[in-house]
């Protein structure tokens, strides 16, 4: 595979802070290390910071780029509601509690009475699935001051994200559709979907994805499609 360097300044990384909280005191700090992908799902170099998957202790925003994707990670005030308040427990314990805690990444938690059980990381590097995607988010519009991802995030429906029930939170997968051949990588921060009352397939589903991500692969107004979903692995270049 042919590898191409991106200039630097279109792959910055941007490390912000809220008044209340501070992200990183210093810039010395920061550490820009290139990457390379593993498995071919995106192609060029790609600069990331150390650890910035995930919000550090006390990080309030951080943004980063996996190729032309952008991401924005928002926390989420823990006084928000949840974007599916049918989440019961995480780790045992109350789900609000195993958030504010950093527990969940890995942890198993209940939905309805049903217990579920996260793949291990080493599984998830290697996820591949073919199924149907639906997409959640506009409901959530209406809620005064955000909702809540399961890992602590703040929900952006405009954003590439998306929610599973198996993996590691978060993780970044690639998601294309079948139907149209459109692919994007979407950050996966959010537990679903899950049966419901009205509609017990809907757990069938293996992914759902934000309005902005289904807006991208083109399926908002059909509701739900057939894709293939795959983790976009990195390796240190």
């Amino acid at each position: 595979m042919n590898h191409i360097t991106f200039p630097l300044w279109l792959l910055s990384i941007f490390m912000l802070t809220l008044t209340s909280c501070t992200l990183l005191k210093t810039t010395a700090s920061t550490m820009k290390i290139g990457y390379r992908v593993a498995k071919g799902t995106v192609k060029g170099t790609i600069w990331v910071v150390r650890g910035t998957y995930e919000l550090t202790k006390g990080a309030t925003v951080l943004a980063y780029h996996i190729g032309r994707f952008t991401f924005e990670v928002v926390r989420a005030p823990l006084e928000s509601p949840l974007t599916n308040d049918d989440i019961q427990t995480i780790d045992g314990l109350p789900v609000k509690e195993a958030i504010r805690l950093g527990r969940v990444k890995l942890a198993p938690y209940t939905v309805n009475g049903r217990h579920y059980v996260p793949m291990t990381v080493a599984r998830a590097q290697t996820y591949e699935e073919t199924g149907l995607a639906s997409w959640y988010g506009e409901e959530t519009r209406r809620q005064p001051g955000g909702v809540m991802t399961a890992n602590g995030e703040r929900f952006n429906p405009k954003g590439f994200t998306a929610a599973h029930k198996y993996l590691p939170l978060p993780t970044h997968v690639q998601v294309t559709n079948l139907e149209n051949g459109r692919s994007i990588i979407v950050r996966v921060n959010d537990r679903g979907p899950f049966p419901s009352q009205h509609n017990p397939d809907s757990g069938k589903r293996i992914i759902d994805l934000s309005w902005g991500a289904a807006e991208q692969l083109g399926f908002v107004e059909q509701g739900t499609v057939r894709v293939h979903v795959e983790t976009i692995q990195l390796q240190e270049g």
